[in-house]
């Protein structure tokens, strides 16, 4: 199959990508083969497909069952999801979870790195999210994070849960240090679960500071554990929202360890902006962690959108352009080639969180994925919200949409 005029990656020039057997095998000027399937992209942006970073797709779908979420704080979304998992059932997760996937799948997601709730004695979405993980697999590819929710040392044997759920399938263990009891729980917490993944070879991702309380230090904890480790860009920490409430002479600091332990970070604009400085009265914090003056010193950062209608956002529609649209508004990263380049922060970066690296990107070599957007560039697409009009996984059509048009008065 022969792809014709694509405008790869914001280039200026059309290219042409052969696809053979589901692999890239060659990208340049080509002439077509007898016979040979040939797709006109028609000078359309083509991009990597786009990667979800962070999400809870256990929780999806929830809102307001039983109860909405009224302050509107992270705190009393964990008290009405404790609630909502009372209902919970293999038939119900897997109903919500199907919605979820085609949702993302249809705006250019072919990757999802889902956080999965393990302080569950029964852990029912963790087994459900294993057998959906097989299951989706021609549409997406599923990455599960072991996710103690309430706590490994603040919840009845939290470690034993956790280490159950890794065992049994888990792709990554994660932690919530801000939401033990203690300063010294916190840090016992990430210890075991840092060690627990050095010693199952998993990745690991960290809610880690998701709070506005300054003194909240999960962060230097879990760099130091990669860098001792040597799990290094094994390790992410997501939202770490205190950052932003952090001195400045503790960053200049705390920049030296975050670059020496060579660790991930995921921003959650659209949540974040929406649970912090909830407690504020004036100047409000923005929510979202230093993603620029990360980004300056090398740091790999990519962005998530964390919640589709649940406890802790009421909103949501599976479309990652939300989320970049947003966060380069709040981290005030509008230049003209920081908006051109930020698809990364959904793809490639995010491909580097995952460690997916290996079988990711528009290269020779490499499976057929990718997608064409309405657009000759990202700018023109993040500015006129344009539609993905296909989506290929390893050279087969996943999904394809029309072109939206919008007409004024």
């Amino acid at each position: 199959m022969l792809f014709k005029n694509a405008r790869i990656e914001n280039n200026t020039e059309d290219q042409d990508i052969r696809v053979e057997d589901g692999l890239i095998r060659e990208i340049g000027n080509l002439p077509e083969h007898p016979g040979e399937e040939v797709v006109d992209l028609r000078h359309k942006l083509v991009l990597p497909p786009f990667i979800e970073s962070h999400v809870h797709l256990d929780t999806c779908l929830t809102a307001g069952d039983p109860v909405w979420n009224m302050s509107g704080t992270l705190f009393e979304g964990i008290e009405c999801w404790s609630k909502r998992k009372e209902k919970l059932s293999v038939e119900d997760i897997t109903e919500r979870v199907h919605k979820v996937v085609r949702m993302y799948a249809a705006n250019g997601i072919q990757f999802i790195r889902t956080h999965v709730d393990v302080t569950d004695p029964s852990l029912m979405a963790m087994k459900t999210m294993i057998r959906l993980r097989e299951e989706l697999k021609d549409l997406m590819e599923i990455q599960i994070v072991a996710f103690p929710q309430e706590g490994i040392l603040s919840y009845p044997n939290g470690k034993e849960l956790l280490v159950e759920a890794v065992d049994m399938g888990a792709d990554a263990v994660g932690a919530i240090p801000h939401f033990e009891f203690t300063r010294e729980y916190s840090v016992e917490s990430l210890d075991f679960a840092l060690k627990l993944a050095a010693d199952r070879n998993k990745l690991v991702d960290v809610h880690c500071d998701e709070i506005d309380d300054e003194a909240s230090r999960g962060l230097e904890t879990v760099a130091a554990r990669a860098l001792e480790l040597g799990l290094f860009d094994k390790v992410t920490a997501s939202h770490t929202t205190a950052m932003h409430s952090y001195n400045n002479a503790y960053v200049l600091r705390l920049m030296r360890l975050l670059k020496m332990s060579r660790i991930n970070f995921v921003a959650n604009p659209l949540v974040n902006t929406h649970l912090q400085g909830r407690i504020d009265t004036y100047p409000k914090r923005r929510g979202i962690t230093r993603v620029k003056e990360l980004l300056a010193e090398g740091i790999n950062v990519s962005f998530g959108h964390d919640d589709i209608f649940d406890p802790w956002y009421p909103m949501g529609n599976g479309s990652l352009r939300d989320v970049v649209f947003l966060g380069l508004h709040v981290c005030q990263m509008m230049g003209y080639e920081e908006i051109m380049d930020s698809y990364k922060l959904i793809s490639h970066n995010a491909a580097k969180t995952l460690h997916v690296t290996d079988h990711y990107g528009i290269e020779v070599n490499k499976p057929a994925s990718f997608i064409a957007m309405d657009a000759e560039n990202y700018y023109e697409a993040l500015t006129r919200d344009s539609v993905v009009l296909s989506s290929y996984k390893d050279g087969k059509k996943i999904v394809e949409n029309t072109p939206s048009k919008k007409t004024g008065a």
